[in-house]
Formats: C-alpha cells, structure tokens, sequence
C-alpha cells in the first residue's frame, strides 16, 4: 500500500474502528466523539436505500436495533455502530431496512411498514443509482424527472407523518470502472444534483458521497473503492461512514 493511500485510509477508518462482535473503542474514537451530535438519547436512527446500504442484512433480525446482521456489512453498519460506541449510554436504537435493487418509487411502496411505522428520530435515504443504471440496461423506463417527481412526494410525505424527523439525504456516487462508463454521463450528474435540490427543499443534511470518492480516487485508483463503479469495497464502505458521520456531525 502506497504511503499516500495509507494516510488517506488512516482518516476514513476512523468511521469503522470497532470490532464486529463486541464494538469495543479504540483510540481513534476518541477523535470521532462528537459524531454523535445533535443525536437524542433514546433517538431511532433508520437507514434506507438500495443494494449499498442492504449489504445482505438479515430480515430475520431486521425488527432487532444495533445488531450487525441487522445492519448489514456495509456504511450503515460501520456508521451505526460508530454512533454506538461513541454514546453507549444514549440508548440509541439503530435500523437497516435497505433493499437491493430498489429505486424511489420501490421505497415508496413499503414506506409505511419499512419507515413510518418505526417512527425514526433520524433518517437517512441513499437512493438513485438504480433509477439510472436500470434505465441504461432497458429494465426501468423512468427520467431524472421522475427520480425527482417520486423523491420530493416520498420526503413531503414523510415529513408530513414526521414533522420532527431530522432527515439526511445521501448523494447518488458512482466511480469511473466496472459496470460505470461514458454513457452514464452526463445524465448521472443530474441526479446527484436532484438529490441535492430535494435536501434543499426539504431542509436536509446533505452527504456529499459523490465529493469523498473523488477526492479518494486521488490516493488509490476507482476500483479499489468500488471495483463494478457502484457497489463500495471495504474501503469505500469505510470511507463513507466516515463522511456520513461527519456531515452529521457537523451540520447537526
């Protein structure tokens, strides 16, 4: 591993220092503690989206908070259990009800049972890589108009059942190898900036993921933060827990 690379990591990682059994603290958490501000005690943090926040979560533990099967093994689970170590005595209660292959209107469709009816404190949405990458394989025939259409309806709903939800609203990202070539763009960059417009409309905290992986893929090449261009490795996991945490943190 390059020198670069490494010191690039050793900042990103902070988000996933814990064990996976028993999430025991190490020193870099310490330099993380105030992740978890602007967080209630007691508060129910729900992460929604697509195949990169399901990560193979287990439905059978789904109803069961903090549980890493019920988290999944990707950001959502390296950013929940980082809020956990960082505020064990919070009582925070921490969800994954992502779903691969999903697109807005997908979310809609079981929003009651698989958000509303949690009553999440703090929400965060990643969605949208499908509404075009399925559009590029011919399987879904929607526009960036319809993302955007479905995505305000979805959050006008949803704060209108939660009023006091604190919402944070994830950039779609893609990296430049695998599944991702030139004819993604420059229709993808309208997405992203979709997303942004609904957490403007909305009032949201916006994560800036789009942002972190190019400032990554100046220390070590695409795929070694997502080899197929979508789907994040390890690393790319880490560093987006990273950003999510902070962007919490600092704009909560």
């Amino acid at each position: 591993m390059s020198a670069s690379r490494r010191e690039f990591l050793q900042g990103t990682m902070m988000a996933g220092a814990v064990t996976m059994g028993g999430m025991m603290s190490s020193p870099v958490v310490a330099a993380e503690k105030k992740s978890a501000s602007g967080i209630a005690p007691g508060a129910v943090v729900l992460f929604q989206g697509d195949s990169i926040t399901d990560t193979g979560r287990s439905r059978e533990t789904a109803g069961t908070p903090n549980l890493k099967s019920t988290l999944g093994n990707g950001y959502a689970w390296l950013a929940g259990s980082q809020l956990l170590v960082d505020s064990p005595e919070a009582g925070l209660k921490v969800f994954n009800r992502g779903i691969s292959g999903n697109k807005v209107f997908q979310l809609a469709s079981r929003w009651d049972e698989d958000c509303l009816n949690l009553k999440p404190d703090v929400l965060s949405i990643l969605i949208g890589v499908n509404d075009i990458w399925h559009k590029i394989n011919k399987k879904y025939d929607g526009t960036v108009e319809t993302y955007l259409t479905d995505y305000q309806k979805l959050v006008q709903r949803t704060q209108a059942a939660l009023p006091k939800v604190k919402l944070v609203i994830c950039e779609p990202f893609v990296l430049r190898c695998g599944a991702v070539n030139d004819a993604w763009f420059p229709e993808f960059d309208k997405f992203r900036a979709a997303a942004r417009q609904v957490a403007e409309e909305s009032q949201a905290l916006f994560v800036p993921f789009q942002t972190a992986f190019d400032e990554a893929v100046k220390y070590a090449p695409p795929e070694v933060w997502a080899k197929d261009g979508v789907h994040p490795t390890g690393d790319g996991a880490a560093l987006m827990a990273h950003t999510w945490l902070r962007t919490v943190a600092a704009q909560a």
